[in-house]
């Protein structure tokens, strides 16, 4: 059973009991998974152009092809122009969503050292929750040959609830460690 067989069968009666809510379409539920890569200082300090590496893997630890977003404008400070390629990211939902977070609980969260849960800090006010990870080795999808850089890597939960407490017993039924 995958984790959103899981998800409807199982999680969404014990949220709906735990949360007190009447009508079981309110439970508040995994709306998409923002998986980014900030690309922005290679591409200043570097002069870095071929971003391949980072498309590909990311496309290895999501499934999925990114895209590249590039600054709406320039700032000076930073050496940004306009048009310059800030962040490759992917959007999961659904099924890619639920697979996602579903082996990012049980086969990266172990490999984090000296990992005691998550902190509360990570909500934003509005329901979504972002995790970062300082390096992406930690992916079993990737091996040491596939990884020349290294870099952050950015994953945000976004939650169909508009409110931190229903998001954060959302994540624990879905098996997140918080301190």
């Amino acid at each position: 059973m995958n984790t959103q067989e899981a998800f409807n069968t199982t999680i969404i009666k014990n949220l709906q009991k735990q949360l007190e809510i009447k009508n079981i379409n309110a439970v508040p539920k995994i709306d998409k998974v923002i998986v980014a890569i900030g690309i922005g200082s290679l591409a200043t300090r570097k002069s870095l152009k071929d971003f391949g590496e980072f498309e590909k893997i990311i496309t290895m630890i999501t499934g999925q092809k990114s895209r590249i977003l590039k600054s709406k404008k320039a700032i000076s400070n930073f050496k940004l122009r306009e048009d310059m390629p800030v962040m490759l990211q992917t959007t999961l939902r659904k099924q890619r969503a639920h697979d996602f977070l579903d082996r990012f609980m049980k086969l990266v969260m172990p490999r984090i050292r000296d990992f005691s849960g998550f902190t509360e800090k990570n909500f934003d006010g509005q329901g979504n929750f972002t995790i970062w990870l300082p390096n992406y080795n930690i992916f079993p999808e990737l091996s040491l040959d596939d990884v020349v850089t290294t870099m952050g890597l950015q994953i945000t939960i976004v939650t169909t609830t508009k409110n931190n407490v229903h998001a954060k017993a959302l994540l624990q039924a879905l098996w997140f460690i918080f301190k």
